[in-house]
């Protein structure tokens, strides 16, 4: 029942924010828009709290620098950008192309500086995308979140952490802050079914941009994954175990192993 009435929340709340900022899409500037979704997160964070019953605890506040930087960020959950958004100020995310599906959101999303990636105009044309991107979150001195794993994994698990974002330091020239998460323990994935408790952000300390790509990809795949398996074993009161990795999902944005997998994928 809390996660049917959560839901049902959450819609109510997203049809509402999307009608409140189109008025001010045709004006110049970002400010308004940016405030609108700022308070459309914050009451997001509400429902979760309220009616979900997960509170939400953020740690390492001190490890983001003043300027811009990106934020590399672990994906459990439809729910770790509502807990992340209203922490930074002047932020943007990369997305694929799959949001501007929804009615009105890719207006928004351009409004809102976001790095939307084609994802249907192949290699050169996504690789493009993301390039016009940085160069405008760069120009305008924005924080930008980025998922490097690029799909949802399921607690215990991860995906190879993508090139993405060590380009994207290379070619902005700012730190990278890892980002841990134990939310997935509360609200996996997409379900819709929700577990109360007290999910946990914590920012971690800026990785050099100027590693070689190997050795950034490696520090940060072990940094994000560790500090992630002791938050959900925090959470969880289990012993902490090393997170498993598993190949990325033929398409969708998230793999659920069956348990005829687990076994392959090396968890008894």
């Amino acid at each position: 029942m809390r996660g049917l009435v959560f839901t049902v929340v959450y819609y109510i709340l997203s049809v509402l924010y999307v009608l409140v900022s189109l008025p001010f899409l045709i004006l110049p500037g970002r400010g308004p828009v940016r405030m609108i979704i700022r308070s459309y997160t914050r009451a997001m964070n509400l429902n979760l709290r309220i009616v979900a019953g997960i509170r939400k605890e953020v740690r390492g506040r001190s490890n983001l620098p003043d300027g811009p930087f990106i934020l590399a960020a672990k994906h459990q959950s439809w729910g770790d950008g509502y807990l992340i958004y209203p922490e930074v100020k002047n932020l943007a995310f990369v997305t694929g192309d799959h949001l501007e599906k929804f009615p009105l959101v890719g207006g928004i999303l351009r409004k809102l500086g976001a790095i939307v990636i084609d994802t249907c105009g192949g290699g050169d044309r996504k690789a493009a995308s993301l390039k016009e991107g940085m160069a405008r979150a760069r120009d305008e001195g924005q924080r930008v979140l980025i998922y490097p794993e690029g799909h949802l994994a399921p607690v215990g698990y991860h995906f190879r952490y993508k090139a993405g974002v060590w380009h994207m330091a290379q070619a902005m020239n700012v730190p990278v802050i890892p980002v841990a998460t134990n939310i997935g323990v509360f609200w996996r994935q997409q379900k819709r079914d929700k577990t109360a408790g007290t999910a946990i952000i914590e920012f971690l300390p800026p990785l050099d941009p100027n590693l070689p790509k190997a050795e950034f990809l490696q520090t940060l795949t072990e940094t994000v994954e560790l500090h992630t398996a002791r938050l959900v074993a925090e959470a969880t009161g289990a012993p902490v175990e090393p997170s498993i990795l598993i190949p990325d999902p033929p398409k969708g944005m998230e793999a659920s192993p069956s348990s005829d997998d687990l076994t392959a994928f090396g968890k008894p």
